[in-house]
């Protein structure tokens, strides 16, 4: 029974993966597309490739997810394996609620409030400190850092080219843009596809296929950057629209520098300071920020809140359906 847990929370991992890829493909390339910098085609293949590359650079947010979450040493792998269960359907169903509104909300948070929600269900205990400390503070911080750089940024940008004709200028920032929604691909691919690497695994340490530790074997990695990959090539369109035009018309010069700015975050935060931080708000909050440039009414406030009231949901609402979850499934296979 428990095998045949582990490939069922293995084969949900990869559906969550692959509901993260279409779900936030947009992060990545909404902006290129809705500037005309790249065709939608073409975006979609250059992000499914850079997410596949991106997955395969480094471990060290996959064990947060693995490690300083929930705390597993004490419980028994049957109840560990049903919490993981549980937290991945969570976390799948609010993918696909927020996709079908056309929100962009976190694909990170809410498998992170899966596991929260499943793990307390459960009575495992969860690591508060760490949770703090590597998601609630960067999930305030990040999009905050995010808004102000690309503000000051793009006031920067705007000063350099003053004197630059506008059309001459839109050009180069296309040609830019290329380079700009590829490094935003590549960051999405180091931060939400080591994501899905850490839940899997948990579910191999608790069955004792590896050990606390151990590297993560290369098959994980494999399976899950080829999962995002094949889901971000799928797209998202909804969540594209709302990135790309709902919240600002953004032009080549801003959309350049909402996408460096924002895979400049997501690196610093996946090599240096280990923290799962969402793709989503900060390259949302960094839209809003070059978008002030123009002037504050420019940036569509109303389509903001809807966005920030998902972003405050997404935790608790993930949490509350792998509470449920873990309530019906423990019964049965508890």
């Amino acid at each position: 029974m428990d095998v045949a847990l582990v490939l069922v929370v293995a084969a949900l991992a990869l559906t969550f993966d692959f509901t993260n890829g279409f779900h936030d493909a947009a992060n990545a390339i909404a902006t290129s597309v809705s500037t005309r910098a790249l065709t939608p085609r073409a975006a979609l293949a250059m992000a499914a490739v850079m997410n596949f590359a991106g997955a395969l650079m480094g471990t060290a947010v996959a064990e947060t997810i693995a490690h300083e979450i929930i705390h597993i040493d004490d419980v028994g792998t049957r109840l560990t394996l049903v919490a993981v269960l549980a937290a991945l359907v969570g976390a799948i169903v609010w993918n696909l609620i927020t996709w079908w509104f056309g929100l962009p909300s976190s694909s990170t948070h809410a498998l992170i409030g899966g596991l929260v929600g499943a793990g307390l269900a459960g009575g495992i205990a969860v690591y508060w400190s760490s949770i703090v400390e590597k998601v609630v503070l960067p999930m305030v911080f990040s999009p905050l850092v995010g808004f102000g750089i690309a503000f000051l940024v793009m006031v920067g940008v705007l000063w350099i080219f003053k004197n630059v004709a506008p059309s001459k200028a839109s050009r180069r920032f296309r040609i830019a843009q290329t380079a700009s929604a590829a490094a935003m691909a590549l960051g999405h691919g180091l931060q939400d596809a080591q994501k899905t690497m850490g839940v899997m695994f948990l579910a191999t340490t608790a069955i004792g296929w590896t050990m606390k530790g151990d590297p993560i074997p290369w098959e994980i990695k494999i399976l899950a950057a080829a999962a995002i990959s094949a889901g971000t090539a799928t797209g998202g369109k909804r969540i594209m629209r709302t990135l790309g035009r709902r919240i600002i018309e953004l032009d080549p010069a801003r959309g350049f520098v909402a996408e460096s700015v924002s895979a400049v975050v997501l690196y610093v935060n996946a090599f240096w300071l280990h923290a799962p931080v969402s793709t989503t708000h900060t390259i949302t909050t960094a839209i809003m920020g070059v978008g002030a440039t123009k002037r504050l009414s420019a940036v569509r406030w109303g389509v903001a809140k809807s966005i920030g009231m998902a972003w405050v949901l997404t935790i608790p609402a993930a949490a509350g359906v792998a509470a449920i979850v873990f309530w019906i499934l423990h019964p049965l296979l508890g």
